[in-house]
């Protein structure tokens, strides 16, 4: 059965984000740079690292391989900077204190560390605004707080912006948040390069805590150990979150990460961070999500929704549902909208139209990522009147053989998926390998698969198939071959039935 759009859920979802402002028109503002907050200004020494032989000059890809550079150690840096973080926290906690209000960065360049957002407070960036993120890899700057990271609940630095158990709250624009990351700051943990630590001895202690079920307060990874990068904005366990307009560049990890929320608004926002495991927006068992009329330049995934990762996921146990994706522009990234790979408590009602996917570094328009130790039910998706520019390896991709593959006892269900008026761009070519590329579980077939009115031009290879039943293929034209009106059947060794 073909899945159809759902107009009336659609709605629901649509009136569920507009809840209005934080603060009315006659709310209380308080300025960052107001004589009140003056005396909580104060100079710091901020560290950071340099090459010895500068910038790389090659492609960021290329360093792995490079064993002289790589295999440098990094020089220690440091400059005094106004450190404007008690300044802008005091001034949260006074509109928070009052009730609610607007917390003001104005035109110019500020230093900070964690900003801990609270109820009925936005902080609102103005134009030619900075408020840059020193890079000091420090429990001073960057507390330790209840986070989850990679979909498993810990204590660990605080996420750049972040707030815990907080309604109505906003950061809005049109200035720049920079979080200051750049292959020798924050990111050198991510491969151990230039003689730095490698997040991956902490990435799987993390990951042992959550499959043995230690309690999460036990979880600690302070600064004497952690090498897992915050994300820089996380709002957790919110009500009523809404981010629009700021520019976010230079992030250490995920950029926008809404945790266990309810009603998040994500609007016209530009993130430009091509660097590593930067996702763009990862809403994470979130119920009523809007994102609209955003860009990504992300280093990973563009949009990615997850619902937690193996035993933490299934010990939580809450989907990510009912999002609307609307108007973005997917530029750089490996998927542009991704169900994944952390989706252990599942995902169901995603409705995306009007997106435009543009890049020829796009490896996947449209992603599920899932396997048996992930598992989770991945269902009711429709994506509709969109445009794909350029697509490297698949339009649609869906391996369940991903990582551990078919090694664990979850079997993931992925089913009821809808495309309908995909078009390549006019007078583009996509240069994608595949059309399609799903490869289920023998035990786990992809099910109720359905292109309609479908046209892709410049696919260069064969769509790939393996256990999948019921792909509806209705008005579908590739490199401007009319296919057969079907329902095929695939199975494990990609024989096809009709």
């Amino acid at each position: 059965m073909q899945f159809v759009w759902n107009e009336e859920l659609y709605q629901e979802i649509a009136a569920a984000v507009q809840f209005g402002t934080v603060v009315d028109g006659s709310t209380r503002v308080y300025d960052i740079t107001a004589a009140d907050y003056a005396p909580l200004i104060r100079p710091v020494s901020e560290n950071y690292f340099i090459h010895p032989d500068g910038p790389y000059q090659g492609e960021k890809k290329e360093i792995g391989h490079d064993e002289t550079y790589k295999n440098k150690k990094l020089r220690r840096q440091e400059q005094t900077v106004s450190f404007y973080g008690n300044a802008i926290q005091q001034a949260i906690d006074d509109a928070f204190a009052a009730g609610g209000g607007r917390v003001l960065v104005p035109a110019g360049t500020y230093y900070t560390g964690a900003i801990e957002l609270k109820s009925n407070v936005e902080i609102h960036l103005a134009k030619q605004a900075v408020l840059r993120f020193v890079r000091n890899k420090s429990n001073t700057y960057y507390p330790l707080v209840f986070s989850r990271w990679e979909g498993v609940e810990c204590l660990n630095f605080s996420p750049f912006i972040y707030a815990f158990a907080a309604e109505n709250i906003a950061v809005t624009g049109p200035g720049t948040l920079d979080g200051a990351a750049d292959e020798f700051n924050w990111m050198p943990w991510k491969f151990g390069y230039f003689g730095e630590r490698n997040q991956e001895v902490q990435r799987q202690r993390l990951f042992a805590f959550g499959e043995a079920g230690v309690p999460v307060e036990q979880r600690l990874f302070a600064d004497t150990v952690s090498t897992l990068r915050p994300p820089f904005i996380q709002p957790y366990r919110c009500k009523n979150v809404r981010i629009e307009d700021v520019h976010i560049i230079n992030s250490p990890f995920w950029e926008i990460n809404p945790v266990l929320c309810q009603n998040v608004k994500i609007s016209r926002v530009q993130i430009a961070t091509n660097l590593y495991n930067n996702d763009g927006v990862d809403p994470e068992s979130c119920s009523n999500v809007l994102i609209e009329d955003c860009s990504f330049l992300t280093g990973d995934d563009c949009i990615a929704i997850k619902s937690g990762r193996n035993n933490d996921g299934r010990r939580i146990g809450v989907p990510s549902q009912n999002i609307i994706i609307r108007g973005n522009h997917f530029g750089d990234g490996h998927g542009g909208i991704t169900i994944g790979s952390e989706i252990s408590g599942g995902v169901q009602n995603v409705f995306a139209h009007d997106n435009y996917f543009d890049s020829a570094q796009l490896d996947y328009p449209i992603r599920f990522k899932t396997n048996s130790y992930r598992g989770g039910k991945l269902e009711n998706v429709y994506i509709k009147d969109s445009v794909v520019n350029k697509s490297k390896l698949a339009v649609v991709h869906a391996d369940f053989f991903y990582e551990e593959g078919d090694s664990g006892p979850y079997l993931p269900k992925l089913r009821n998926i809808t495309l309908e008026n995909i078009q390549t761009a006019p007078g583009g070519l996509i240069d994608a390998e595949h059309a399609l590329y799903l490869k289920g579980f023998t035990a786990a077939p992809i099910e109720n698969v359905t292109l309609q009115h479908v046209r892709l031009n410049g696919v260069q290879g064969e769509t790939v198939l393996r256990n999948v039943k019921d792909l509806r293929l209705i008005d579908v034209r590739i490199n401007g071959k009319q296919q057969k009106d079907q329902v095929i059947c695939a199975d494990d060794a990609g024989i096809i039935s009709v």
